[in-house]
């Protein structure tokens, strides 16, 4: 009975070829695109992984009450580690390190080369289970000048990854660093990325600041006891920090491991969401592509049910039950399902290379791997349950004696649930394409805002402390080049927060506004190399160091009051419990900084050249960037040959911070695009079927003088009332989800309804165009023949 079911599903692929291939190649695009989207997903929550105990290790974050509402921020203290340990039941150890990564130099055998790392406590190795090849944790920090580097870094310093323990390797071309540990590469999909770590306190030349509750600049980890109440320990972390000055009124978050990636974002201090977001938003595109293509096959296995009325007649007359015939339409659901499936492996086999250059991830297909086998095996099993339930029971359901006769069968409800499921599918695909109109449109509105100053054509060089005092002389010589119009010194890029303070004060301050503020150290032609705007007032002029006279930017200004601020004074502390009065000389317009998508916050700028680590220089729109690079190099190199030359465009810095928005944009527009060609196939699938049901009606209409076009126009108008109903149903629908998506930038696109008009154009004239094959071909049939064949 299977093989003979297995025969008769063979032949009628092979008897309708054409219904056949729209029904497997749509639904190995809908499996496709869901076994592309599963795996980022599992990519995506397979980060950390690696750690054994990313269940009981807390980032701990710092909430800051600043005008009128509550940042949660990474920098935290150096005591809070300790402190927690000891006075916290629960809390197993800790582990500080420097915020993000930190490149220096290093020089081996006259080889220098840049690398990033982490300068860490000792505990690190016990948190975060490094795996040593060589030397040991017990050992590693056994210095204040020892390294543990990794696999892969060895290999890049010592063209080695064995016996490398006991190698000395200077740093910075300053101290020589002795290398005391090798460990195993972390995995690409960790969250803490390090080529090599150091000890803690050789970061800082003032290792006493480890100890100072107000210095916050550094990350913090603790691993608690299992079965430990988070929520006690926070509140005694909170109630330790309550008694220090200076942050008596910040509170901490702790942040699970487990919640690093995909849950990292805070709002007024509480979790509100992040990764997670857009990994449920395409779980869901996942699920309604893979139905929509499961659609397509209900629909086009109904449109083929007239080729196959007589043969489920003969069945039933020959003594078939409804059940047999059931398992007979679902073993050939199943047998396209698992060509289709097969199909599927294949164009992931050609398409994931290209998927992996678009989300930057190196994902693979293991078959072998026992969770993507179940997966295939799911994925077959709903693709052919659900593409086939309907059109069995439909098909299963025709009488014999009506079909025998050669009575029409009547569709009923069958005609209204075909055209209500393309009325789905184009409401989807309606709302996919708005989405990506508007994302793209959100993208575009934050990268053309006035951001204060101009990113095209700066380049950041970095430099080592020895170059601020030739700068003068460099600047002057690449002026000489004829490749650069500005050159000025900075310590940090304008695009990112860089370093803050809440200790600013100023006459008539509120006892209790607490305000965050920038501070960035400049020398002369700073604002004039980026493009800002001195609004009032005087820029620095010299290349010494002056710490008393500063800048300001409007938002600064404003928290002043009303009135000029030329003149006025801001107070800080000198470190030293000193207070430092500060001249404000000059008032800068508001530059866009830190949140691309939100307003700037205040900034002081000090005209202090010696803390400088950046020099950044604007070279000629008119010349060609590698012939400008390349002289510029010269000059860096003449004055600095003991480094490599390492520089950055500010332009790709900007673009490289929509990194989330730009991957959500490619996907939304890839996956709308895919949901609009299977909707197409069912459309062509629904036409098809209705053009075979009212052969009869258009050989009459011909005969009594009907054009081809008329009839064209007649089939194609009842297809264009579907699409103008999904518009109906998705242009509200749309609206909602992305007017959501909206709010959670400060800085937003308005959407407006040209929007929707394109979308709905859109729809029409891709349903036009899909429809009016079989519209055409129906009206050029000979109506004799047609008239005939009833």
């Amino acid at each position: 009975m299977i093989i003979n079911y297995l025969k008769t599903a063979l032949r009628n692929i092979r008897k309708n070829k054409t219904y056949s291939f729209l029904n497997i190649f749509g639904l190995s695009i809908g499996i496709v695109c869901a076994a592309l989207i599963l795996l980022w997903v599992e990519d995506e929550f397979s980060y950390n992984n690696y750690y054994k105990d990313r269940d009981h290790t807390q980032l701990v974050k710092f909430n800051w009450s600043l005008n009128n509402e509550i940042r949660t921020y990474t920098s935290t203290s150096g005591p809070v580690g300790p402190a927690a340990l000891a006075e916290i039941p629960g809390v197993t150890a800790y582990c500080r390190s420097t915020e993000g990564a930190t490149t220096a130099l290093f020089n081996y055998n006259n080889n220098p080369m840049y690398s990033s790392g982490k300068y860490v406590d000792t505990s690190f190795f016990r948190i975060f289970e490094c795996h040593f090849l060589e030397g040991s944790p017990a050992t590693a920090f056994s210095n204040p000048r020892s390294l543990v580097v990794t696999e892969k870094t060895a290999a890049k310093f010592f063209k080695t990854t064995s016996n490398v323990v006991g190698k000395t390797i200077v740093v910075s071309n300053r101290e020589a660093y002795t290398v005391t540990g090798l460990i195993k590469d972390i995995p690409d999909n960790t969250t803490i990325r390090y080529e090599w770590l150091a000890p803690l306190a050789d970061a800082f030349e003032d290792p006493g600041k480890l100890k100072k509750w107000d210095n916050c600049s550094l990350e913090t980890y603790l691993q608690t006891a299992p079965g430990a109440d988070l929520g006690q320990i926070k509140s005694k972390l909170d109630k330790i920090i309550s008694a220090q000055p200076n942050i008596s009124t910040t509170t901490v978050a702790l942040l699970n491991m487990k919640d690093w990636r995909l849950r990292n974002a805070f709002k007024d201090g509480v979790q509100s969401g992040g990764r997670i977001v857009y990994i449920r938003l395409f779980l869901i595109i996942a699920g309604i592509i893979l139905l929509i293509a499961c659609i397509n096959f209900m629909n086009l296995a109904t449109a083929n049910s007239e080729q196959r009325a007589k043969e489920i007649g003969v069945r039933k007359a020959l003594g078939a039950g409804r059940g047999a015939l059931v398992k007979q339409f679902m073993g050939e659901s199943f047998i396209q399902a698992a060509l289709a499936t097969l199909l599927a492996i294949l164009l992931l086999l050609l398409v994931l290379p290209g998927f992996n250059a678009l989300v930057g991830k190196t994902m693979s297909l293991h078959l072998l791997n026992p969770v993507h086998l179940l997966a295939i095996l799911t994925l077959l099993v709903v693709c052919g349950l659900l593409a086939g339930s309907y059109p069995a029971l439909y098909l299963s359901n025709f009488n014999p004696v009506l079909i025998l006769k050669g009575f029409k069968i009547k569709t009923g409800g069958a005609a209204f649930i075909r055209r209500g499921l393309v009325v789905s599918q184009f409401s989807i695909s309606i709302v996919l394409i708005i989405a990506t109109v508007i994302i793209y449109q959100q993208i575009q509105h934050v990268k053309s805002r006035d951001l204060g100053f101009n990113v095209s054509h700066l380049v950041s060089i970095d430099i080592n402390e020895g170059l601020v005092k030739s700068f003068p002389a460099i600047r002057q010589e690449l002026y000489n080049t004829g490749v650069v119009d500005k050159a000025a010194l900075a310590d940090y890029n304008p695009l990112y927060d860089g370093n803050s303070t809440d200790e600013i004060t100023w006459d008539g301050k509120p006892a209790n506004l607490k305000t965050i503020t920038s501070i960035r150290q400049i020398g002369p032609d700073f604002l004039a190399t980026t493009g800002m705007t001195l609004l009032e007032g005087k820029d620095f002029t010299r290349d010494a160091d002056d710490s008393s006279h500063v800048m300001i930017n409007e938002a600064m200004a404003r928290q002043l009051g009303s009135g000029s601020p030329i003149g006025k004074s801001l107070y800080m502390s000198d470190g030293n419990g000193n207070k430092l009065r500060l001249e404000i000389t000059g008032l800068v317009k508001d530059y866009v900084y830190g949140d691309m998508f939100g307003k700037p916050d205040p900034v002081i700028f000090f005209g202090i050249p010696s803390g400088s680590n950046t020099i950044f220089a604007r070279i000629n729109a008119k010349l060609p960037p590698d012939q400008s690079l390349d002289k510029v190099a010269a000059v860096i190199k003449k004055y600095n040959p003991a480094y490599p030359f390492s520089y950055t465009f500010t332009d790709q810095q900007f673009n490289g911070m929509f990194q989330n928005e730009m991957l959500m944009q490619k996907l939304s527009r890839i996956f709308a695009l895919i949901a609009i060609i299977i909707s197409c196939l069912g459309l062509f699938g629904l036409s098809a079927y209705t053009a075979e049901r009212r052969t009869k009606e258009i050989g009459i209409r011909k005969v009594l003088g009907a054009t081809t076009g008329s009839i064209a126009r007649l089939l194609s108008i009842d297809f264009l009332k579907l699409v103008m109903i999904a518009m109906l149903i998705a242009f509200p629908v749309a609206y909602w989800v992305m007017h959501n998506w909206l709010l959670q930038y400060q800085y937003r696109v308005s959407i407006g309804p040209l929007v929707f008009v394109l979308a709905g154009v859109a729809a029409i004239v891709i349903s036009v165009i899909t429809v009016s094959y079989q519209s055409i071909r129906a009206s050029m049939l000979d109506p004799v023949k047609s008239i005939k064949s009833e």
